[in-house]
């Protein structure tokens, strides 16, 4: 499988397309990114399945785990029915564009199939679920292979209709958080109100992959941002260097700053630091401007101080890594964080499985 996986579809460089097409003609990089080609993933998905390159499993969920730099992350595989955001069911934390949308949905439309999983995360600590995942990863794996990042994954097929059962009522009473995917999910919502069917349509449900927040393997990384523009942030505290700046930032709702030369932390007020540091500073700095014109993102702070120092920018801002819980908080009270507020490490590679949302079938 090591060869037939990718990166979600969102962040793959372009300049990559061509190394993952020359793994091979079935790498999973032809379906999710195909240009404007839809139809062409669609013919192609076909031809897979009648050649029996894609071989239907029964009725499954699967146990995905990902080893990585010292680090081991376990999640769950399944079908996940789709509520709108109204239900308080599946939370947003981000907000969303109308372009990758239209994308997302002109390539449902060709290939009718859910193509990558949809990462959520769960508060399992209350549940049973922790002790079904153990005892399914204590048997032998069905497939293991390397991940795009240079990870060791693992993914166990789980068959047993009373595991199904457990884990349902183990998930059903549980709010979920859209860690990747915000995009793809509202774009399945549209995909199920075009095409119709009954509750149990498979147009109804999404490829979901969902991992526990008390799993030590859950990394979530910050993301840096580099204003174009932007006037002095003052009443900060002075550091001298950027492993200071950085190295206060933990345990505080605070961000980092750099601008001509100078290192500072800027106390915030709030949850939060990312969303106070744009509502308190950033959309001031803006003004009407657009977030999207005027803002450079990294995750690397080393680069954010280079482009400051080149000219690409005229202010950077740090940030720790986001709290989830104060995330999930935020999300059930309605609230939603910038763009790029989060980014969750590894990415589940696309191409393990695959949900057909042919109508007639039931889920």
């Amino acid at each position: 499988m090591t060869n037939l996986v990718a990166p979600p579809y969102d962040v793959i460089p372009e300049q990559d397309l061509a190394h993952y097409r020359g793994l091979s003609p079935y790498n999973v990089v032809r379906l999710i990114r195909p240009g404007s080609d839809y139809e062409g993933a669609g013919r192609s998905f076909n031809a897979w399945l009648d050649d029996r390159i894609l071989e239907p499993d029964p009725a499954s969920m699967y146990v995905h785990e990902v080893t990585y730099d010292g680090g081991v992350r376990r999640d769950l595989v399944a079908a996940l029915r789709l509520q709108p955001y109204s239900d308080r069911v599946v939370l947003p934390h981000e907000r969303t564009h109308l372009g990758p949308k239209a994308d997302r949905l002109a390539l449902t439309r060709a290939v009718r199939a859910s193509l990558e999983p949809l990462w959520f995360l769960y508060d399992g600590g209350q549940t049973e679920l922790p002790t079904l995942l153990e005892k399914v990863a204590a048997r032998a794996a069905a497939v293991s292979f390397t991940g795009p990042e240079g990870t060791h994954d693992r993914l166990w097929v789980i068959s047993d209709p009373a595991i199904h059962d457990s884990v349902h009522a183990a998930l059903e009473s549980l709010p979920l958080l859209i860690a990747d995917g915000h995009h793809r999910y509202e774009t399945a919502l549209a995909y199920a109100e075009e095409v119709g069917g009954g509750p149990d349509d498979p147009s109804r449900f999404t490829l979901a992959l969902l991992t526990d927040l008390a799993d030590p393997g859950l990394a979530v990384l910050p993301t840096h941002r580099v204003m174009k523009s932007a006037i002095a942030v003052t009443g900060g505290e002075p550091t001298g260097s950027l492993e200071e700046t950085l190295a206060a930032l933990p345990g505080r709702v605070a961000a980092g700053t750099y601008r001509a030369g100078k290192f500072q932390v800027l106390p915030l007020e709030g949850d939060v630091a990312v969303q106070e540091l744009h509502e308190q500073v950033i959309d001031n700095l803006l003004g009407k401007r657009s977030a999207e014109d005027q803002i450079l993102y990294t995750r690397d702070p080393e680069q954010a101080v280079r482009w400051v120092d080149e000219g690409e920018g005229v202010a950077a801002f740090f940030l720790d890594a986001p709290d989830l819980r104060q995330v999930l908080r935020l999300a059930q009270k309605g609230k939603t964080l910038p763009q790029k507020a989060t980014y969750f490490h590894p990415k589940p590679p696309s191409g393990m499985v695959f949900d057909r949302l042919e109508r007639g079938r039931r889920l």
